[in-house]
């Protein structure tokens, strides 16, 4: 993929995606999702060529990918760990339950483990404060947390 060409694998899906908006720059959410669905993060070139096709300052796309917790800008583990750090999850542990869950798997926030299965980071609030603390991983909200839950998960990743 060369840099600002939109590859031709997701133009019939991208074009479907434009036609629900009045706006091209409206479907910047979806048309990353296709991306990451694909490769698993959104890399710098993408940005660019989702920028270019879009019509949107290259700064918002990046703007965007901060500010989201669905979208990866760098590979992650096949286990993706995301947890909740902002207010009530911090009170009830919610970080220390992270830097557990590092210690466990030898890794850091950011990191993947060398045979690639899990991956971790911190990340604002995930907007289920009744389950604090707590984290998403495979697209499920898990808490509340606690040391024995976090070993529960990890094994349940590893066997399933």
């Amino acid at each position: 993929m060369s840099a600002k060409t939109f590859p031709t694998d997701l133009l019939p899906s991208a074009e479907k995606i434009l036609k629900n908006y009045p706006a091209r720059q409206a479907a910047l959410l979806p048309i990353l999702h296709l991306f990451q669905n694909r490769d698993g993060c959104i890399k710098d070139e993408v940005q660019e060529i989702v920028s270019e096709f879009l019509s949107v300052p290259l700064i918002k796309v990046r703007e965007v990918l901060s500010f989201y917790t669905l979208y990866a800008q760098k590979p992650l583990g096949k286990r993706h760990f995301q947890f909740c750090r902002t207010l009530t999850c911090s009170l009830l542990g919610g970080e220390s339950l992270g830097e557990y869950f590092g210690k466990k798997c030898g890794i850091k926030p950011g990191e993947v483990t060398p045979d690639g299965q899990f991956s971790y980071e911190m990340v604002e609030c995930l907007g289920a404060c009744e389950i604090a603390p707590m984290l998403r991983v495979d697209k499920k909200y898990v808490g509340p947390l606690d040391e024995a839950k976090v070993d529960h998960l990890i094994q349940e990743k590893l066997h399933g």
